[in-house]
């Protein structure tokens, strides 16, 4: 495991210790899964939850066409 070097402001740092000590871990443990669910969160496939999201909002996904120029703006 390697070591890094974290700039984090005095009051955030000081807040961070106080919550981790009342929530029985530590602040290295804190960053770590914040780290975890972040790179997990990217990685995950959205499609499958996007597409439970519009059936349960009634809407026919199979009638959407978008163009490229609909998408993003220019």
């Amino acid at each position: 495991m390697k070591n890094i070097t974290l700039s984090i402001p005095d009051d955030i740092l000081r807040r961070s210790r106080e919550y981790a000590k009342k929530h029985g871990t530590t602040l290295n443990q804190m960053v770590r899964n914040l780290l975890k669910k972040t790179v997990a969160e990217q990685e995950e496939d959205l499609g499958p939850k996007l597409d439970k999201m519009m059936d349960k909002m009634g809407v026919d996904t199979s009638q959407l066409k978008f163009k490229r120029d609909d998408l993003y703006e220019r």
